[in-house]
């Protein structure tokens, strides 16, 4: 059983993750996902016309999802895929300090998002009130995972 620590520490961790994946979502689609496109196509990312918008709208929506705890660990996993796959393609041959353009911060950012992936999203989301509902339903004694 979590405790209540736990629940508020993995909330934080959430929301601060869904933020900034909101923001450079949102970056990425006020730029134009034409101009996202060539960029992607500059730094070698495989079918850019495809992974552009699919980016801008997984770290948008995805984003979002996060911060309101829906989805939460399918959510965390793709854009956990996301940051392993930025770094390896836009940032590895940069060194690791982000100010180099390194890999450092996507190295964060997938961290964060497997480690919400890997525990769930706290009992403060509505994935944890779905599921209590779901199992208030069914009338299980069961503690709710958080």
């Amino acid at each position: 059983m979590r405790t209540t620590s736990t629940s508020i520490g993995l909330t934080v961790l959430r929301v601060v993750l869904g933020v900034v994946f909101i923001a450079h979502g949102a970056q990425k689609v006020s730029q134009g996902i034409p101009g996202v496109t060539q960029g992607f196509a500059g730094m070698g990312v495989p079918f850019p016309e495809i992974a552009a918008p699919l980016v801008a709208g997984l770290e948008l929506v995805g984003g979002v999802l996060l911060v309101l705890g829906v989805a939460t660990r399918v959510v965390a996993v793709l854009l956990a895929v996301d940051m392993v796959v930025a770094g390896v393609l836009a940032h590895l041959s940069s060194g690791f300090f982000s100010q180099d353009g390194g890999f450092e911060y996507v190295l964060v950012l997938a961290a964060g998002s497997l480690a919400v992936a890997l525990t769930g999203p706290g009992r403060y989301s509505v994935d944890a009130v779905v599921l209590r509902r779901s199992r208030g339903r069914r009338g299980a004694q069961e503690p709710v995972a958080a």
